[in-house]
Parts: C-alpha cells; sequence; structure tokens
C-alpha cells in the first residue's frame, strides 16, 4: 500500500473497526508522511475507542501543523538567503 508506517496506521483503524474505504482514505491519501503517520498512530494508540468524527479531527489537525512546520521553514529558507544577500550583496 504505502510506508511501513502507512500500512501501520490502516491496520490499527481496522483493528479498531472502521470501515475499509475510511482506513484506506485516511492511512493512504493523508497520513501517507511518516510524520503524520507517526502521529495518527500514537494517537490511535493513546486513545480507546474514539469516534470516527474524532479520528477525523485528528488528521485534520495533524495535517495542519505538518503545514505550519513546512511554512515556518520556507519562511527560515527565505530569511537565510535574504540574510546572505544583506551581509555579501547579489
Amino acid at each position: 500500500m504505502g510506508t511501513e508506517r502507512t500500512d501501520e496506521v490502516y491496520q490499527a483503524l481496522l483493528d479498531k473497526g472502521y470501515p475499509e474505504k475510511f482506513c484506506k482514505e485516511i492511512a493512504c491519501k493523508y497520513m501517507n508522511t511518516d510524520y503524520t503517520a507517526t502521529r495518527m498512530l500514537g494517537y490511535l494508540y493513546r486513545v480507546t475507542d474514539p469516534r470516527i468524527e474524532d479520528v477525523v479531527d485528528e488528521m485534520l489537525a495533524i495535517l495542519s501543523d505538518r503545514q505550519q512546520i513546512m511554512e515556518k521553514k520556507e519562511l527560515e529558507h527565505a530569511q537565510a538567503v535574504i540574510n546572505d544577500i544583506y551581509r555579501n550583496g547579489l
């Protein structure tokens, strides 16, 4: 299917009794990086019996955090380039 972590998310969701289509959608489409999959696994192992809505809410929170981290890295890179121009000129 995907990475080892993605497969773990898929299996953990199946083990909790969610529909197969839902499990595939979450694991393969959205939790498809090691970072997102590891975060989701932590949630699934920590929470005993989350409602399907809670799983989706956690997925959205994880994706939001990931997006913020990516934006921060882009801004840091842009700032580093600007600093280099200030120091060394064009």
